[in-house]
């Protein structure tokens, strides 16, 4: 079963986050295993991410640290991983890596998208979790397949198709990883 599988952890630093969403852990919780689930392929035994819910402050100050982009971002995701290596989940746990997700600038986003807060959280835990597992979109194809994760995961969240009508993501679309 997949929730035995994965270990979210997850850790509030900005107050306003639960204050916005009273259930945010689960909500980021439901998407890292729908996500785990979509890119598994069944061969994992125990894995663990952790999430940490913080500010734009802090989202720029990693940006321009690991990005070298003076200028917070939504979502950055820190991989364990070896760009090159192979994920292997026989030596388990394996620590997948970090997100750390901005508070001010997904609640603006939202607003601006009219989204519900808890949805594009959920949708930037997926993004964040998808490139851990080495998926990205420096190009259009990379796009085309990472967005189609990020649709499908959603759809299963009963989460409507954030990038309908829109073009496949690049590499400057704010949705950052490191």
């Amino acid at each position: 079963m997949v929730s035995e599988c994965l270990h979210t952890d997850i850790s509030v630093s900005h107050g306003n986050w639960a204050s916005a969403i009273s259930d945010v852990e689960r909500v980021c919780h439901r998407a890292a295993l729908a996500t785990f689930g979509a890119c598994a392929e069944g061969k994992l035994t125990k894995v663990e991410v952790s999430i940490l819910l913080s500010d734009d402050e802090n989202l720029r100050i990693l940006n321009k640290k690991y990005r070298g982009i003076d200028k917070p971002t939504n979502v950055l995701s820190f991989s364990n991983l070896d760009v090159n290596e192979t994920v292997q989940f026989e030596a388990m746990p394996l620590l997948l890596g970090d997100i750390v997700i901005a508070y001010e600038t997904t609640m603006s986003e939202a607003e601006q998208e009219g989204k519900k807060l808890a949805d594009h959280l959920s949708h930037l835990v997926i993004h964040g979790i998808l490139h851990l597992f080495g998926h990205d979109h420096e190009n259009h194809a990379q796009a085309t397949v990472m967005e189609s994760l990020e649709t499908s995961t959603l759809a299963e969240l009963g989460i409507s198709d954030p990038y309908i009508g829109t073009e496949p993501m690049d590499q400057d679309d704010g949705l950052g990883s490191s």
